[in-house]
Parts: C-alpha cells; sequence; structure tokens
C-alpha cells in the first residue's frame, strides 16, 4: 500500500506540472496575442485560439487530474449536518450516479468526438477530434475516481482516492 500511495503521490504531482504548463502557455500565448494586437496593431488569431484551448485543457485536465476530491464544490451544508452513516449512504447514492450518468454518457461522447475529426480550427488548423479527446480522459478519470469513492464507501471505509493521499 505504501508504494501505491507514493505512486499516487508522484502521479499528482506530474498532473500539477502538466498543468502548470498549460497554464504557461495560455499565459504567454495571452500576452503574444496583446502585443501584437496593441504594440503592433497586428492582431494574429492563432493566439486567441490557443489561449481558448489552453484554457479548455486547463479547466478539464485539473478537474480530472489535480483537483482532491475534498477542494469539489459540494453541497457541504447537507452532508455536514448528516450523521456519518447517512453520510455515507449519500456518498454511495452519489458515487452510483455519477458513474452511471458518466458511464451512459461515454458511448456518445466517444462518438461526438471521433466524428469531430471532419473539422479543424480555424488558425492552427488543429483536428476538432484532438481537441476535444480531454473530454474522454476527463471523463474517464472520473468514473475511476468515483469507483474508488463508491468501493471506498462500500466497505466503510474513509478513505479518498490515490490522487487524494497525503490530504490534511
Amino acid at each position: 500500500m505504501i508504494k501505491l500511495n507514493i505512486l499516487g503521490t508522484w502521479l499528482h504531482r506530474q498532473a500539477e506540472h502538466i498543468a502548470a504548463l498549460m497554464l504557461l502557455v495560455m499565459f504567454v500565448a495571452f500576452i503574444v496575442q496583446v502585443a501584437f494586437r496593441y504594440a503592433l496593431n497586428f492582431p494574429i488569431g492563432g493566439a486567441s485560439e490557443l489561449t481558448i484551448i489552453m484554457w479548455l485543457w486547463l479547466v478539464l485536465w485539473g478537474a480530472g487530474f489535480v483537483l482532491r476530491e475534498s477542494e469539489e464544490i459540494r453541497f457541504d451544508v447537507i452532508i455536514g449536518s448528516a450523521g456519518p452513516k447517512t453520510r455515507r449512504i449519500m456518498t454511495i447514492l452519489s458515487a452510483t450516479a455519477l458513474l452511471f450518468l458518466y458511464g451512459y454518457s461515454l458511448p456518445a461522447v466517444w462518438d461526438y468526438v471521433t466524428f469531430m475529426k471532419i473539422q479543424k480550427t480555424s488558425y492552427l488548423d488543429i483536428r476538432y477530434d484532438y481537441l476535444y479527446f480531454i473530454y474522454i480522459i476527463f471523463a474517464v478519470s472520473i468514473l475511476i475516481r468515483y469507483a474508488w469513492i463508491l468501493f471506498s464507501s462500500i466497505r466503510g471505509k474513509k478513505r479518498t482516492p490515490p490522487d487524494c493521499e497525503g490530504e490534511k
């Protein structure tokens, strides 16, 4: 179990590094866009497009791999006022619902994303299936996370997914 904790911590740190790199690319593209538009009076669409792409990838990557379960937005007032047994039942029900919804939608999402290979972005000529593939990665990571949460809750353990080990 110790090796799993170390691996989970290392993977989480690498996901944070990738998110930081995406943020850097987004920031540099934004600065280039502003400089070219206002200093050189030569607007370039590629920088704007790259900024939007990085924002999309950063949000979904961060939600899928960087954001810890305890950092997610939830109804803490309701869950906090419930007892441990009720809280466990609520966790099992919500994890089951999310697993069903993401699992049910995944084939349709896959079909849509793979269909989008017929279009490309205006300036950078990136195929839309490559651009939107991050959603499939996000959905699979959420399925794995909530399967772990459901399994842990059913077993009665107050555990978090491997990417959340080391939380206080």
